[in-house]
C-alpha cells in the first residue's frame, strides 16, 4: 500500500467512526448531510443540500461525455440503544448505527474524492447521500423534490455491507435482490372483564394467539412453493393484566415477498384468516396492510457491469454471483423503478454481529473495497473511450 492509500484509508477511518459517534435518525441528518457537504465542496464537488429534507447531492463532471452515473449511500442511523464499549460508540442515547449507513456514507465519500482527484472518466458522476433508508421514506422524498428533474442520469448503483461475507467479498445478481416489505397491524376488539369470569365477557386474547398461529398457514398453506415469501409476527399487545382479561389486542408484523400478486395473496388470506377468527371469538377486527418497500430489481446490464467493475477492483476469485435474493428490503428499489441500475453487497466479516443488532458495528476494513469498488465502476461506465469498458 502506498503512503498516499495508508492516508487516505486512515482518514476516512477517523470520518467513519466520527459517524458513528454521532448518530442521526431518518430526516434528521443535520449534522451528517452538513458534514457530508462540507468535505465534497473541499473535493471540488458541486454540492446541492436539502434534496428531499437533509439529501445531499454531489455532482463532478470531467471531459465532455453526455453519459451520468449516479452512485447512492445512505445516512441514517436506527434508534436502537448501542451496546459494547467501542471508543467511538454511540454518544446519542437510543439511537446507533446499527446498519452500517455511516461506512456507507464513508465509503462514498472516499470514491467522491478520488475521483476528483484523478478523475480518468469523461461524463458526470452524480453522489447521492440519502436520508432515511430505514424507514422507507428517503427515496421517494429525494425523487418527491425532483431529484431525477434537477440531477437527471443514466443508471445508479449502490452497495450495502453483509455481516457474515467476509471483507473484500463481493455479490450481487440480475433480477430480484431484495423483497418488497408490507407492514400489518390487526386489532381485535371485545370485552374485558375478570380473569376468574371469562363467560361473563368476550376477552381478545385466545383469539389473538388462534390468530398469530394460523397466519402461519399463509405462506405454508397458501402460496406457492415455488414463490419466495416471509410473514412475521412481530408483536402482540394487550390492555390486560395479571387479573384482568384483554378487551383490545394488537398484532403487527411484517410480509416480505418478491411479486405484487404474492403480496396481494396475502393481505387477501390475512383479512380472510382474521375475520373467520374474529367471528368465531365473538369479537371484531380491523386489518391495515400498508405497502412499504417495493422489490428491488437489478437491471441485468448494470448488473453485468457491477460485477465487472468488482473483478477489476477486488479480484476475480473475490466476486461472485448471488445465489438467491436477500429477504431484506432496501429503499433503493425507487430508483430503479425510474432508472436502470444495481445493487451489490460488500463482505462486513465473517464474525460480523447482524444488522440492526445493538452490538453491530460496520468493519473499517471493508472502506478500502468499496471506495475502489466505486471508482472503478465510474471509470468503466464513463470510458474515456466513449462508451462503457
Amino acid at each position: 500500500m502506498t503512503s498516499d492509500r495508508a492516508a487516505l484509508w486512515a482518514e476516512l477511518r477517523e470520518w467513519r467512526r466520527d459517524f458513528h459517534r454521532h448518530p442521526e435518525f431518518g430526516f434528521e441528518e443535520n449534522r451528517t448531510a452538513r458534514l457530508v457537504a462540507e468535505r465534497l465542496r473541499g473535493f471540488g464537488v458541486q454540492v446541492t443540500e436539502g434534496v428531499g429534507g437533509t439529501g445531499v447531492v454531489g455532482t463532478l463532471r470531467r471531459g465532455r461525455g453526455n453519459r451520468c452515473i449516479a452512485l447512492r449511500a445512505d445516512m441514517d442511523a436506527l434508534r436502537i440503544p448501542e451496546q459494547g464499549e467501542r471508543p467511538y460508540r454511540s454518544a446519542k442515547p437510543g439511537v446507533m448505527h446499527a446498519c452500517g449507513h455511516d461506512g456507507h456514507t464513508t465509503m462514498l465519500l472516499g470514491a467522491a474524492k478520488v475521483l476528483a482527484e484523478r478523475g480518468e472518466f469523461d461524463g458526470t458522476v452524480r453522489f447521492i447521500f440519502q436520508p432515511a433508508e430505514e424507514w422507507g421514506k428517503g427515496a421517494l422524498a429525494m425523487l418527491g423534490d425532483g431529484l431525477l428533474e434537477r440531477f437527471p442520469f443514466d443508471e445508479i448503483h449502490g452497495i450495502h455491507n453483509l455481516p457474515g461475507l467476509p471483507v473484500g467479498e463481493f455479490r450481487t445478481r440480475a433480477g430480484a435482490v431484495m423483497s418488497a416489505e408490507d407492514n400489518f397491524e390487526i386489532v381485535l376488539r371485545g370485552i374485558g372483564g375478570h380473569a376468574s369470569r371469562p363467560q361473563s365477557g368476550r376477552e381478545v386474547l385466545v383469539a389473538a394467539c388462534t390468530l398469530v398461529v394460523e397466519l402461519q398457514t399463509i405462506i405454508s398453506r397458501r402460496i406457492s412453493p415455488a414463490q419466495t415469501a416471509v410473514l412475521s409476527v412481530t408483536e402482540l399487545l394487550t390492555d390486560g393484566t395479571r387479573n384482568a382479561l384483554p378487551g383490545l389486542a394488537r398484532v403487527l408484523g411484517d410480509a416480505r415477498s418478491f411479486n405484487p400478486k404474492v403480496s396481494e395473496e396475502i393481505e387477501m388470506w390475512m383479512r380472510r384468516i382474521a375475520g373467520g377468527i374474529a367471528l368465531s371469538h365473538d369479537c371484531t377486527v380491523d386489518v391495515t396492510y400498508t405497502r412499504e418497500f417495493v422489490p428491488t430489481i437489478n437491471d441485468p446490464a448494470a448488473a453485468d457491469a457491477a460485477l465487472g467493475a468488482a473483478r477489476v477492483a477486488l479480484g476475480e476469485d473475490h466476486v461472485k454471483m448471488l445465489e438467491n435474493p436477500n429477504t431484506g428490503s432496501e429503499d433503493f428499489a425507487r430508483f430503479l423503478e425510474h432508472v436502470p441500475g444495481c445493487f451489490a453487497f460488500l463482505g462486513n466479516g465473517e464474525t460480523s454481529m447482524p444488522l440492526h443488532n445493538p452490538g453491530y458495528d460496520f468493519n473499517d476494513e471493508a472502506i478500502p473495497f468499496g471506495v475502489d469498488y466505486f471508482v472503478q465502476l465510474v471509470r468503466q461506465q464513463l470510458s474515456p473511450s466513449g462508451s462503457p469498458a
